[in-house]
């Protein structure tokens, strides 16, 4: 076994590996860029190197910044995590050279399944069922055209050397196959520093479900189950599950099997994913071969309590799997929440900054609940523009897959996070959508639900007035009133409905008395609500019961006003005096500033390129210019039709939120 290992990664999936060497008794050594100098992963490590500046190019993407890391400290192994260099058959070809192990797979392995085109052909020829398309690089925008004409639309444009959504872009007609095409060449290049593309069909409200595989030097396999992953947005995952509330057991062994087919088809050993794509009568098509770990394994550890990074440490060193298929038996039901700093109401726009507040559930276990949350980052850390915008990923478990829902819900309700967009109160909404709860959904469910974008939903009224029942707690709470003596009931002294809570356009008079551990609030109906709540000044969280119903709230305090978020509704709150409201009536209300003649910035990043130039006349819809951030680009489009007055930034900028790019006539 090994002694030491470098980890060749940064953030939650770097901690991750430490978690289960440690455990096994191996020492560990992060790398850090001058961005990630303060990092978890670097304070969780016994020893860190540093390898270069912030962008990855400088850092987690050299080989020779980590082979000379490695040798400084003397490693055994290297670990790639996910992304970077994990799928770099040349990375592993350069740590063996230096007698330093890879753990993963063999390099022609790792060749032949990280190009997608390669991947196909072998798939094909070992006997698993692939989609339709043409097997081969796509050189120019015309030969894309006529093989997109022959497939048929819709299509999808896939970098070659791609993973984790990059690259990737669906055209449903000549003019999308246009624009998308130099998108994906290009966010190719940045991401793989490898351009190359190839076309196939799009299979239109498809299932995204991946086997993981486990094979050891020699020749022994295994399948651990499968991980439903048809929740995404812009092609990357968003809430993944163990098993699919889909798949018919007879599919799964033939997913399994042929899994396993590929496997040996290129000699591969390690830990693996084989994606599938699966149509709604069950028919599945290879889509690509992951040659590393997923971002979603802890589902699959959870349900199978399985280390998948200890397995692939130990298979690294040559020792043998240690089960078999038949001693495989999944257990129960896992869920995984992927948090990110993006921006849910600015089509998922990622989001930079420090994380002012990062309180996440605790980790727990017991007979009938599991939550676990992977992370890589603390309460003042930075989220940059130079890395994947993911904070953390959510897990829970439970003996079925109700159970697993309700923890994953009371886990989300209880994560605070403050000082940077995030999407914690998207995945609260995703978690209680009945489609979701009911297992019916596909690859296209997002887009549909919420057209790619999402905004706090509407408050129905039970809640409305639930809102306002906290909020008035809250506010005495706010006040330090003194606490009674003893817990009385109001019978016929009811006072006065005293206080006005408006609840957005909704407004409700109510008086509230604290006693001994509850309050009493009651309406100018007479109607009376028993209230605990568990909350104070330094807290963002109310945990409350009202009228025995429970609820876990998020409460934030802005200047006199409350702004609650519950599983997708917000709303501010405001408690007032009676006389205060009837004054608030004569209150002038500043008119907010008119930007529709502005193209602002929706986000940090760098300004790639300008479609237009001054004195252009544009129409809504058109695009103007590309933003990159977090190694996607982001088309900016014009909302409306205008002439270009002025362009006030050139391309190769680094660009601030709400930075004006252009002005309209």
């Amino acid at each position: 076994m090994f002694n030491k290992i470098l980890i060749a990664n940064r953030g939650e999936i770097a901690c991750r590996i430490i978690r289960s060497a440690k455990k096994m008794g191996i020492r560990t050594v992060a790398v850090f860029s001058e961005a990630d100098k303060n990092a978890q992963h670097v304070l969780d490590a016994d020893e860190a190197a540093y390898i270069g500046l912030a962008p990855a190019s400088d850092s987690y993407l050299s080989i020779d910044k980590i082979i000379e890391a490695c040798k400084k400290h003397d490693v055994d192994a290297v670990h790639p995590g996910y992304g970077f260099l994990s799928e770099k058959g040349n990375f592993s070809e350069a740590l063996e050279k230096e007698n330093i192990t890879f753990i993963g797979p063999p390099k022609d392995a790792i060749n032949a399944m990280g190009d997608k085109i390669t991947s196909k052909k072998v798939a094909e020829s070992a006997g698993v069922s692939t989609i339709p398309g043409h097997v081969g690089v796509i050189d120019s925008l015309i030969e894309g055209e006529k093989i997109a004409d022959s497939i048929g639309y819709p299509v999808m444009i896939k970098a070659s050397a791609g993973g984790g959504g990059k690259g990737m872009r669906v055209a449903r007609n000549a003019s999308e196959l246009k624009e998308n095409f130099s998108l994906a060449k290009s966010e190719a290049l940045k991401s793989f520093d490898d351009d190359r593309v190839f076309i196939e069909k799009f299979i239109s409200n498809p299932r995204h479900i991946e086997i993981q595989i486990l094979g050891d030097v020699y020749g022994n396999y295994v399948y651990l189950g499968e991980r439903e992953c048809s929740i995404q947005r812009r092609n990357q995952k968003v809430f993944e599950e163990a098993p699919s509330p889909f798949l018919k057991s007879v599919v799964r062994e033939r997913m399994g099997e042929q899994a396993i087919l590929l496997c040996k088809a290129v000699g591969y050993y390690s830990a693996g994913t084989v994606e599938f794509v699966v149509d709604r009568d069950q028919n599945f098509y290879f889509l690509e071969m992951n040659t590393r770990l997923q971002v979603e394994h802890p589902v699959t550890e959870l349900v199978f309590g399985v280390d998948l990074v200890e397995e692939m440490i130990r298979l690294a060193a040559r020792e043998k799997l240690p089960f078999k298929q038949e001693d495989l038996k999944p257990r129960g039901w896992a869920l995984e929440s992927r948090v990110y700093a993006e921006d849910p109401s600015k089509k998922f726009l990622p989001s930079v900054g420090r994380l002012t507040k990062y309180k996440p559930p605790d980790n727990s276990v017991s007979e009938d609940c599991i939550i676990r949350n992977d992370t890589g980052v603390f309460e003042g850390s930075e989220i940059s523009i130079y890395y994947d915008p993911m904070i953390a990923k959510l897990c829970t478990w439970g003996p079925d897959r109700n159970t697993a829902l309700i923890a994953m819900r009371y886990a989300l309700d209880s994560f605070v996070i403050e000082g940077i967009a995030h999407n914690l109160s998207f995945l609260s909404a995703l978690a209680d959508n009945q489609n979701i709860i009911s297992g019916e959904f596909n690859t296209n469910f997002l887009e549909k639900e919420y057209k790619n974008c999402f905004s706090p939903l509407d408050l129905p009224d039970n809640l409305r007035l639930q809102f306002a029942i906290i909020a008035v707690c809250v506010s005495k709470l706010c006040q330090s009133e003194f606490v009674e003596p003893e817990l009385s009931v109001f019978h016929g002294n009811q006072p006065k409905s005293d206080l006005i809570v408006s609840i957005g356009e909704s407004h409700f008079k109510l008086s509230a008395k604290r006693y001994a551990t509850e309050f009493v609030v009651m309406d100018e109906k007479n109607r009376e609500w028993t209230v605990n709540i568990d909350w104070n000044r330094n807290t963002s969280i109310a945990r409350s019961s009202i009228n025995g119903e429970e609820r876990v709230s998020k409460i934030k305090r802005e200047g006199d006003n409350l702004l609650i978020n519950y599983r997708g509704f917000k709303s501010s709150a405001k408690v007032q005096t009676l006389r205060e409201a009837e004054l608030r009536n004569f209150l002038i209300q500043r008119e907010p500033e008119d930007v529709s003649k502005l193209l602002l910035c929706p986000m940090p990043g760098l300004l790639i390129s300008l479609n237009v130039s001054v004195g252009d006349k544009v129409t809504a819809g058109q695009p103007l210019c590309i933003i990159e951030a977090m190694k996607m680009e982001n088309v900016l489009r014009a909302e409306k039709n205008g002439i270009i007055r002025k362009i006030n930034f050139k391309a190769g900028l680094t660009l601030n939120v709400n930075d004006v790019i252009i002005e309209y006539e």
